[in-house]
């Protein structure tokens, strides 16, 4: 069923959507949300990868650099 117009108290005509077109706006709504927030997550947990690998690897030159001072 397309959009109905209806008169508003202005003599304006405003368009009325129908049920089936207001609930697949708020599919798309909703699925656009969710998608945007697996993405957001994703990157999230992959900068959080990256901070704990950049924190091993320091930890293991500061532990060689110790070695090696240890060693002179």
């Amino acid at each position: 069923m397309p959009a109905v117009g209806i008169e508003s108290r202005s003599g304006e005509v405003i368009m009325r959507r129908s049920r089936n077109e207001v609930g697949r706006w708020r599919m798309l709504r909703q699925s656009q949300r969710r998608r945007h927030r697996w993405l957001e997550r994703q990157s999230c947990h992959y900068r959080h990868i990256i901070r704990v690998r950049r924190r091993l690897d320091d930890q293991h030159r500061r532990a060689l650099l110790f070695t090696v001072s240890c060693e002179w």
